[in-house]
């Protein structure tokens, strides 16, 4: 009997050495992108990082808006909208002890020296304060 031909080993172990390297190449691309996406998220966190410093800073500014008031003057009299409007708080709490105030209109008739005061959207001729 004729013996087989040898095949070279030297062209498989030639493929075995082909495969290794792409297998590297693959795992080498994964863990690149691994690492590119770990340094995305981590860039997008420092983005939002500012985002909320911001809101913050614009809720220090409303805290920051200025002192006002609003006085009215007549007949030589100075009269300071504030106070007419706790003179009318007070002024509704004492008459109703359980009543609850949702909203108050205080309309000023400075010919009258009076005030009168709508309380939820309910007035009267009883509720008025003497300015």
């Amino acid at each position: 009997m004729a013996r087989p031909k040898k095949v070279a080993e030297e062209p498989l172990a030639a493929e075995a050495t082909e495969i290794k390297e792409t297998a590297a190449k693959k795992t080498t691309a994964r863990k690149t992108a691994a690492k590119k996406t770990e340094a995305v998220k981590e860039e997008a966190d420092k983005a939002e990082a500012p985002k909320k410093t911001a809101a913050k800073k614009s809720a220090a500014k409303k805290a920051e808006e200025p002192e006002m008031s609003v006085t009215i003057q007549f007949g030589g009299r100075n009269i300071a909208a504030k106070d007419v409007m706790e003179a009318a708080k007070k002024a509704y709490t004492e008459a109703n002890p359980d009543g609850v105030i949702e909203s108050m209109d205080v309309y000023i008739k400075p010919e009258e020296n009076v005030a009168y005061y709508a309380v939820n959207g309910k007035g009267s001729e009883d509720y008025k304060i003497q300015l």
